[in-house]
């Protein structure tokens, strides 16, 4: 097939475009002629701040990405579209997750179709995390432009059939594994390359830092007298996206100063697998969510991981085989580390983790879309 992909991608970061792109050599691995169409500009300036949006590393080699789509000029979005007509493509997938994208989407479809050109959506979120008034009015919009619908949790089918007076064919398929960050390393080896001592027992926090995201249940939990027996330092690595001040006063009246290691920057593609060689327990301690690239790299790097009860989590992470699904309290999740680390839990975990992680291939999502053209 001639397959294009609209969404996310270099030169972009993040999960979405680290997601797009991973599709896109799926389909190539199966031997399909595919291009990604992304953005010249993503969003107005004043809803990011400069360049937390880019990658500084290079292109991704044999991937063809096409920045064409501005999504504030009408204009554009037709000829994003007829640009994608006039390579007479088969399918086209798009990959959405914010109601902002719902009318530049819903244009460049409508523009782009041909008779034999299927649209097909692969939706992250229909109702994010933190909803305004925008994903109650234009989902409806890009969800009327879509022959059909490929969903990671059931959670979000729910949100599409919101939205879908006609019944269109929807599929299910979770989240696949983000399988290209590298090799596993050496716990050794990781503690080199983060400058961290190997005897040390290393909790994970990973990602983007909001206040869906739970941290700071996570640092009251980690506080928990009950663990000071173990040598635990907890990792915080990743972005904040708000005011850092509050998780770091809480870090100081708790008394972690010394048990807290703050990485708290972007992290590159690159030094991913360094935080999660050295990370006995992956920890999603989120308040609200539907489903988390985190947990499948987790899945890669076969660690342990310990979600919330919240949105699609449970259902990836089975309690008390691959890890632990916990209520969104401090308690539970103290309880949970107590549990991992006073039973050594962590053998048995991963040799379950080893089995589950093949529901998550690529070829499974790529599977679901398809099947969708034979609806």
């Amino acid at each position: 097939m001639k397959v294009i992909i609209v969404g996310t991608a270099f030169p972009y970061r993040g999960g979405l475009a680290a997601y797009n792109e991973r599709l896109a050599r799926e389909y190539q691995n199966q031997g399909h002629d595919v291009e990604i169409v992304t953005f010249k500009l993503q969003f107005p300036a004043l809803f990011h701040s400069g360049d937390k949006a880019y990658s500084k590393g290079s292109k991704p080699n044999g991937l063809i990405i096409h920045r064409l789509i501005n999504s504030m000029n009408p204009f554009n979005w037709k000829f994003v579209g007829n640009e994608i007509k006039s390579k007479s493509p088969d399918l086209v997938i798009f990959c959405y997750w914010l109601a902002f994208m719902a009318p530049c989407y819903s244009a460049i479809a409508h523009f782009a179709r041909r008779p034999k050109t299927k649209m097909l959506a692969v939706i992250h979120n229909i109702i994010p995390e933190t909803s305004t008034i925008l994903d109650k009015i234009f989902p409806k919009y890009f969800v009327n432009a879509m022959d059909g619908f490929v969903a990671m949790t059931e959670s979000v089918i729910e949100d599409i059939n919101s939205f879908d007076t006609r019944n269109k064919p929807k599929a299910l398929s979770p989240h696949p594994i983000y399988d290209h960050y590298g090799i596993p390393l050496s716990k050794k080896e990781a503690a080199i390359k983060l400058g961290l001592r190997e005897q040390h027992n290393y909790i994970l926090f990973f990602g983007y830092i909001r206040q869906n995201k739970g941290l700071d249940l996570l640092i009251q939990a980690f506080s928990d007298e009950r663990l000071r027996q173990f040598p635990l330092r907890l990792i915080i690595a990743g972005e904040f996206y708000e005011n850092p001040e509050p998780y770091l006063d809480l870090i100081i009246k708790l008394g972690l100063e010394g048990k807290v290691e703050l990485r708290t920057g972007f992290i590159p593609d690159s030094e991913v697998r360094n935080y999660f060689s050295i990370a006995d327990l992956v920890t999603l301690p989120y308040r609200v969510a539907t489903q988390s690239g985190v947990t499948q790299i987790a899945y890669h790097f076969e660690k342990p991981i310990l979600v919330t009860n919240v949105g699609g989590l449970a259902a990836t992470v089975p309690d008390g085989k691959v890890g632990y699904v916990v209520d969104v309290n401090p308690t539970d999740i103290a309880d949970a580390l107590l549990d991992f680390y006073s039973n050594n839990r962590a053998e048995q975990l991963i040799e379950n983790i080893k089995i589950e992680k093949t529901k998550f291939k690529w070829s499974k999502m790529t599977d679901a879309i398809n099947g969708l053209l034979n609806k």
